[in-house]
């Protein structure tokens, strides 16, 4: 399955999720490119649309392998099995943090004209265009969860299977349309997949 753009990617998911209309569901899409797919999946389900402004905290060594993760509110995840089997120290951790801090700080300023909408009690639904390793998902899952959603969907267009099992255990329902065993990578699913700037997510949001 290929997909024309991400919007034609958030049309096919938000058929998939016409379940959750009525329930006035939160649709939170992970920038950039998950924001055009939350876009059109936030009109199929009647929700409410925001970002989820998350960023991964990557081992100093291996940046692609998570040891926590950071959100705008101020929550911070800890994987400390990772953390402990790398010998992370305390100063390595902070300078990570740090610099991740200072990234979300100015996605806050670029995309962001009023405060995060609250997740608690309410159906939140987390969307990308797609997951190949899973980890950023995972993190924005580990983020949400800890503000205490009543249902935490995630929702993708199109997942390597590994990453599905993976985010599947993190939250209480996930709904992928296409799950190929040899994805090489997410933008293989789509004709069209620009990387988008912050002047094109911040017209969706408004």
């Amino acid at each position: 399955m290929v997909y024309p753009d991400r919007a034609a990617a958030g049309r096919a998911l938000g058929t998939a999720l016409e379940h959750l209309r009525g329930t006035r569901p939160l649709v939170l899409g992970l920038p950039r490119g998950g924001v055009p797919v939350a876009a059109a999946v936030c009109a199929a389900v009647d929700g409410e649309l925001d970002v989820l402004l998350v960023r991964k905290l990557g081992l100093p060594e291996h940046p692609e392998l998570a040891m926590g993760a950071l959100g705008e509110t101020g929550i911070v995840v800890l994987n400390r099995d990772v953390i402990e089997r790398a010998g992370v120290t305390d100063a390595a951790f902070a300078e990570v943090e740090q610099a991740e801090r200072a990234e979300l700080a100015r996605r806050q300023a670029t995309l962001r004209r009023s405060a995060p909408s609250p997740l608690t009690g309410r159906t939140v639904v987390l969307v990308d265009d797609g997951m190949a390793t899973g980890a950023t998902v995972l993190a924005a899952c580990r983020v949400a969860r800890a503000q205490r959603p009543a249902h935490l969907v995630v929702a993708m267009p199109v997942a390597a299977p590994e990453a599905v099992d993976r985010v599947a255990r993190e939250c209480d329902e996930l709904v992928c349309l296409h799950t190929p065993a040899d994805l090489g990578g997410v933008g293989m699913a789509y004709e069209d997949f620009h990387q988008l700037d912050d002047a094109e997510v911040v017209a969706l949001l408004r």
